[in-house]
Order: C-alpha cells, then structure tokens, then sequence
C-alpha cells in the first residue's frame, strides 16, 4: 500500500503545537499525483487573521490562493498551521500577503501561483494585494477568485 508520498511529514496526523510566528511555521509538500497534468489547486481563507504592526488591532482578510502545482503540492495541515501563525504577527497587508506567497513558491516550485489578499478596511479603507508569478499556462481552467470588492454596508 502506497503512502503517498506523506512519510517523512511531521504534521499531518500529529498533535503540533500552534507556530508562534510565520517565521517558525513549517510548510510541508507532498509529491503532486499528477505530474505533468496542468490543473488548478486552489485554498480559501475566508478568515484569514494577524495585527496591524503599529497599533496591535487585528486585521481581517479573505485569502484566495491559486496555483500550477509541478511536483509537489503543499500539505494542507502544514498551510493552515502556517497562515494562523499569522494571527499574533504584526505585519503590513503587503507584506502578509507577498510572503505567503514567496514561502510557497520556495517551497513548491509551481508551474504558477497568485494570491489575491482581499482585506477589510483599516482606517475606512479596504487594501487589497494580488501578486501572480507570471501568466497561467496556457489551457489550465483558472476561475476568478470571485471575492466581491469591498462595497460597505450600503
């Protein structure tokens, strides 16, 4: 029976202790079951939390992560571990959301990958940050990530 590719995970099926901060969170990959196939692997985080770097205050973001997968993808525990080690991190919205992405592209080596980081007003004014590593390849079904701009109670 195949494992999947999973042994050697330190994660998944483990008790972990929440990552303090996005710098001690471990990001684990599994081999992809479908090299060479192009298809869209995409993770939702409608919930997506961490702290103004000047006041303390928590910021609120949706997170809408698509990527190519080549030969890895990232193992989920490891991603949800990792985006809550953002909770009690003081960080800007950019920088939060550019780095989420640099740590999986570093660790997957994607094909693609964007990010579009769509986040609840701060000071009345909603920041949303999108990075992309390139085009999509060609053929590769790529829904919008369909997160309304934010429009206020009106």
């Amino acid at each position: 029976m195949s494992d999947h590719g999973v042994s050697g995970l330190t994660q998944l099926g483990q008790a972990v202790e929440q990552p303090a901060s996005p710098e001690e969170a471990v990001l684990e990959r599994v081999p992809s079951p479908h090299e060479g196939l192009d298809y869209c692997v995409r993770f939702a985080a409608p919930e997506f939390t961490s702290l103004c770097p000047m006041t303390g205050q928590p910021d609120f973001a949706h997170l809408v992560i698509d990527y190519v997968p080549g030969a890895w993808l990232v193992e989920s525990k490891s991603l949800k571990l990792f985006l809550t080690s953002f909770r009690n991190h003081g960080a800007f919205h950019e920088w939060c959301t550019v780095e989420i992405a640099r740590r999986l592209i570093e660790l997957l080596e994607p094909k693609w990958l964007r990010i579009g980081g769509y986040w609840y007003p701060r000071g009345g004014i909603p920041i949303d940050v999108f990075y992309q590593t390139g085009d999509a390849p060609a053929g590769v079904w790529i829904p919008e990530q369909g997160v309304q701009p934010y429009r206020g109670r009106g």
